[in-house]
């Protein structure tokens, strides 16, 4: 080849590819950021504040931005339209980022400009922005992740006209993470004059200019700092439907990783280190400390329950029972004197019938001493064993076999597309035997068992058992449990069995609720 046209050949060839990179799915990122003050008889503090502090940052790692501060209905309901096309047939990541007054009305919720002029119901679709608005110009335009995060729960003036206090809760549409400053039905710090931004908002800029691990984890980091710092007053709620991972300052969509066996075992051994040296700590402070540090791990669920015993929220999430209803942000699960017998059966295509060695057993409360429920089996294939559980239903073991909180769903409410880790060990003749996992509320079921007729949520438990000095004893295997807030065992659980045809299974048969 000629010297005298490589080299623009040689720069067409890069600048194609780096164009042809630059457009690759996950590394188109546009934001709409939009933050709302200046409310005629109603300012607020900071949102406009956010919003510049927002779009500043995103701008920092790598987002176009679309920003508007004080937004009346044209404006915003323009800028819908510019992301939409700015994303369209594009495959990014769309974001909104909302800061201002926010309201819920018949399981919406909307964002409210600066001119809203709302003195009834009727005003709330004409004057204001649906939120749903936004995902569907996401959707239209082919995303393929959506990130909205509401930092619109403050106190508004529209308590007499909306259907319910603070944001509606939402399942998070398909590729979606929702993300709200404060759990659903309750209200957000606005911050003050001197901190510059909103609780939520201040956290989450800390986060979001560090270097990230997933989307989920830091997410989670935001929720338990936002917690600190109202000692339990707000607690952020995320929502999510996202199968893929997604990294703030690199902008790309992933796989979300798993995992191998050996790597899970070593974050579990890890971890279990710093939890022993703290699990019996009555500062909440070492128990953030874990948190921030693990907010994903395998133990992140136990210190969770152990910080909802320490600084119990009096929070009510609306939208947090299974049936949709509302429900305490920590629901008590045991009740000294609760009573409840389980049956063991087997299922094969279809039919259920009594296992032989499937005995009912009845086990009944007989104490509660801090956070720690000891329970007697009455009756049962191990009749006269003393079995313990936390408060929240995870289980301790057995007064001759005792280990870490094992859960069957994680501390706090629940939402359909939740996922945690989980892992405990314990010795059984003279080996130990470690169990490491993943959960995931996979959606909302009514069951029916002898008991009755339950709204649960249905969870999904994968967990990998092994011993270290026995490698071919190695299994995988897969539970589902359909779970209650108002229960502290699960309604039914399947575990179906490697290569068989057989399902054991268990369900309620009774139950009665103590004093």
């Amino acid at each position: 080849m000629n010297l005298s046209f490589a080299k623009p050949f040689l720069a067409a060839v890069a600048m194609c590819t780096f164009s042809a990179l630059a457009q690759a799915p996950g590394d188109v990122r546009v934001a709409l950021v939009i933050g709302n003050s200046s409310y005629a008889g109603a300012p607020l503090v900071n949102p406009a504040n956010d919003a510049k502090a927002m779009g500043e940052t995103l701008r920092g790692i790598g987002f176009t931005v679309i920003e508007l501060r004080d937004g009346s209905k044209a404006q915003m309901a323009e800028a819908v339209g510019k992301i939409g096309e700015s994303l369209k047939g594009k495959q990014g990541v769309g974001m909104l980022y909302y800061a201002g007054h926010g309201l819920q009305m018949d399981a919406r919720n909307f964002m409210v400009p600066v001119d809203a002029n709302i003195s009834k119901a009727a005003d709330v679709p004409t004057q204001t922005v649906d939120v749903g608005s936004v995902i569907q110009a996401f959707k239209s335009a082919g995303t393929r992740m959506n990130i909205v995060v509401l930092d619109a729960c403050r106190d508004n003036p529209f308590g007499g006209i909306t259907t319910g206090k603070g944001l509606a809760p939402l399942d998070a549409p398909s590729g979606t993470f929702l993300a709200y400053a404060t759990a659903p039905g309750n209200v957000a710090g606005d911050g003050d004059a001197k901190s510059g931004n909103g609780l939520y908002t201040q956290y989450l800029l800390e986060e979001l200019k560090k270097p990230q691990a997933g989307i989920e984890s830091m997410f989670k980091r935001v929720r338990f700092a936002v917690r600190k710092a109202s000692n339990g007053q707000q607690i952020p709620w995320e929502s999510t439907s996202l199968e893929d991972d997604f990294q703030f300052n690199d902008g790309k969509v992933v796989a979300v990783a798993r995992p191998t066996q050996v790597q899970r075992q070593a974050e579990f051994g890890k971890e279990k280190l710093e939890w022993e040296r703290i699990k019996d700590s009555a500062s909440v402070d070492d128990v953030y400390a874990f948190l921030q540090k693990y907010p994903g791990g395998p133990l992140a669920e136990v210190a969770h329950a152990r910080l909802n015993f320490l600084n119990t929220p009096a929070l009510v999430v609306q939208g947090g029972a299974a049936d949709g209803g509302s429900a305490p942000y920590v629901p008590a699960r045991h009740r000294l004197g609760d009573q409840f017998t389980m049956q063991a059966f087997i299922t094969e295509t279809g039919s259920a019938r009594k296992d032989r060695n499937g005995r009912p057993s009845t086990m009944k409360v007989e104490a509660i001493k801090g956070d720690e429920v000891t329970i007697q089996e009455g009756s049962g294939f191990t009749k006269g064993e003393t079995i313990f559980h936390t408060l929240e239903g995870a289980e301790l073991g057995t007064s001759t076999m005792r280990h870490l909180p094992l859960a069957h769903a994680p501390a706090g409410p629940l939402q359909p597309g939740q996922r945690w880790n989980f892992g405990y060990d314990f010795q059984v003749q003279g080996l130990v035997v470690t169990l490491v996992g993943e959960g995931r509320v996979m959606a909302r079921e009514k069951v029916t068992v002898a008991a009755g007729t339950y709204d649960t949520f249905k969870i999904r438990r994968t967990m990998t058992i092994s011993t270290p000095t026995r490698p071919d004893l190695t299994k995988t295997t897969e539970c589902n449990f359909w779970i209650t807030s108002s229960l502290p065992v699960p309604v039914r659980m399947a575990c179906p069995l490697p290569n068989n045809p057989f399902v054991p299974v268990t369900e309620l048969m009774a139950y009665a609720r103590g004093s």
